[in-house]
């Protein structure tokens, strides 16, 4: 990305697969081209996962629905989780989780030859953000952060990976391979279990609230909130918590990982950051949702982490519902827009010393002012992420936990590690840190 809107500037096209891109490189070009969605925007066709859903007569999520029954999807999704009050209802649930993530970082430093290295800390914080989102979603444990992973859910998360993996070989390759190689075979498995997990969940739940329901119980929980509305279809639910379940977990994990990566290479913001936290929560106390506001470097070093490494790197939108004028140039409709988020994130005209980890920048009266589209990790609009809150909640009070507990320091082999693309943006290699116990 940066190579080439340094090449073209701010707005190239390139292909992909069989796809035609239009890229933007540009806030500002993003901020036109934004400012002109209709009331239902895509994000792309979706077309694989629609493949899915369409061959084994399986229905859309928010994700893959298109047009007024998206919009629909929607407005029923985003009640309960979209307001900052509203995730706060969840801060217990997600503080339960956080207590469990603790427990399991001390078992897993504990176990190493030092006794305070942890390996692969994206695996961890992985399980840790499956855990977390299930937990909301189906209103139900389902062992991620157990030292012996069920086996239902180990094959669970291991269809999730195959699911993404076996989806790039499904975009590069052209169709007729899907008959003479195993990929597409995979690819649909993987998400047949994904489904099934899924609907096993929801059916279990289904019977707990129709015996809540005759004993007069009042419902409660964002799953129980879906069925009990009445405004989806159980097999609309079906589909959107499958969706929705795949959504937050890679930005909570990513970004955890890669923040606690930098924190451990620099103790002076690290310090700052355990000052702040211990300035607001008394020691014998755990950080709550209700501190978070008080903490503005904590909330700026998730920030800045995004903006170096934006979960998604790149996104897509599809106008279908009118031609786009962004300059002196006119798209006809159906035009294939990729938003180079990366690029954006790393422009010098924006963010001086792009590559370099300072969270001070979000602070007022720190750093230079940036153009509000330049980092949106989370995306814009009535298509932006309708998980954010709870992931930021999650985040929040995962990095408080730890700082509050641990010194964070890096691996002491001095192992560098850069971010590829994998669809979201990943480690190339895995990050181990030492967590020293504070006094």
């Amino acid at each position: 990305q940066l190579m080439s809107r340094r090449i073209y500037g701010p707005i190239w096209k390139s292909t992909f697969g069989h796809y035609e891109n239009i890229n933007i490189g540009s806030p500002e070009v993003l901020e036109q081209l934004l400012r002109q969605e209709g009331k239902y925007p895509m994000r792309s066709d979706m077309a694989l996962w629609k493949e899915h859903r369409d061959t084994r007569r399986l229905p859309y999520g928010p994700f893959t629905e298109e047009g007024e029954r998206w919009y629909r999807l929607r407005q029923v999704l985003n009640k309960r989780l979209l307001k900052p009050s509203e995730a706060a209802l969840y801060a217990d649930a997600i503080g339960e989780v956080v207590s469990d993530l603790m427990v399991r970082l001390r078992d897993e430093r504990s176990r190493s030859a030092s006794g305070v290295l942890v390996g692969d800390v994206a695996n961890l914080l992985y399980r840790f953000a499956l855990e977390g989102i299930s937990y909301i979603l189906f209103e139900t444990r389902i062992g991620c952060l157990q030292r012996q992973v069920p086996a239902e859910t180990q094959r669970f998360i291991n269809s999730i990976n195959l699911m993404f993996k076996n989806s790039i070989f499904a975009t590069v390759f052209p169709r007729w391979t899907r008959k003479v190689l195993p990929y597409w075979d995979r690819y649909l498995d993987s998400w047949d279990t994904i489904f099934g997990f899924g609907k096993n969940l929801i059916d279990r739940k289904m019977k707990e609230l129709e015996g809540q329901v005759e004993r007069g119980k009042v419902v409660s929980g964002y799953l129980s909130y879906l069925l009990a509305s009445g405004r989806l279809s159980l097999e609309e639910v079906y589909g959107s918590v499958a969706e929705l379940l795949l959504a937050g977990v890679d930005t909570t994990s990513n970004t955890l990982s890669w923040a606690l990566y930098h924190l451990s290479r620099d103790l002076g913001i690290q310090n700052a950051l355990y000052k702040e936290l211990a300035a607001v929560v008394p020691p014998d106390r755990v950080p709550g949702a209700e501190d978070i506001p008080k903490m503005p470097l904590l909330r700026a070093v998730i920030k800045e982490t995004l903006r170096i490494y934006p979960v998604v790197p790149t996104n897509a939108r599809v106008f279908w519902e009118k031609d786009i004028v962004i300059g002196d140039y006119r798209f006809p409709k159906n035009t294939l827009f990729v938003l180079a988020h990366y690029a954006m994130s790393h422009d010098e005209t924006h963010f001086p010393e792009p590559e370099r980890f300072l969270p001070q920048r979000w602070l007022r009266g720190h750093g230079s002012p940036h153009h509000p589209f330049s980092s949106i990790p989370f995306g814009y609009g009535v298509r932006a992420c309708v998980g954010r809150r709870i992931a930021e909640l999650e985040m929040h009070l995962a990095l408080a936990r730890i700082i509050q507990a641990f010194e964070v320091r890096p691996d002491p082999r001095g192992v560098e590690v850069t971010s590829v693309s994998r669809i979201v943006l990943v480690a190339d290699k895995p990050i181990n840190l030492e967590f020293i116990a504070r006094p």
